[in-house]
C-alpha cells in the first residue's frame, strides 16, 4: 500500500508540476477511488500532503524560468491560510455525499470554463 501511496504522490507531482494544477484536484479523488477513504478524510488528507515545503522546488524551477510572481504568490498564500481555515471549518458541518458533489461539480465548472475559453 505505502508503493502506491508513493506512485500516486509521485503522478500527482509530475502532473501538477507540468500544468500548473493544485494537486488536490487528483489527489482527493485518487484517496477515495484507490484507498477508500470518505470525502472528508480525504480533503484533509490532501491538504496535508500539500502543505510547504511541497511545491517548493516546482516553485523554484518557474522562478528561475521568470515564470512566478513572488508577490502575487504570497498574497494568494495569505488569502489561501485564511480562507483554507475557514473553509475547512465549514466542510465539517456538510454531509459527505454534498461535500462530494460540491468537490465534482467545482472541477466541472472550472474545467468546462478551461475547455471553453479562447
Amino acid at each position: 500500500m505505502t508503493w502506491m501511496i508513493l506512485l500516486v504522490g509521485l503522478l500527482v507531482g509530475l502532473l501538477s508540476g507540468v500544468v500548473g494544477i493544485g494537486g488536490g484536484i487528483l489527489f482527493v479523488p485518487a484517496l477515495v477511488w484507490l484507498l477508500g477513504m470518505d470525502q472528508h478524510k480525504a480533503q484533509g488528507t490532501s491538504l496535508g500532503a500539500l502543505l510547504l515545503p511541497v511545491g517548493l522546488f516546482a516553485f523554484i524551477e518557474y522562478y528561475r524560468k521568470g515564470n512566478a510572481d513572488i508577490r502575487v504568490a504570497l498574497l494568494l498564500g495569505a488569502g489561501f491560510l485564511v480562507g483554507g481555515y475557514f473553509g475547512a471549518v465549514g466542510a465539517q458541518h456538510i454531509p459527505e455525499l454534498w461535500l462530494r458533489r460540491i468537490f465534482a461539480l467545482t472541477l466541472v465548472a472550472i474545467g468546462g470554463r478551461m475547455f471553453f475559453m479562447r
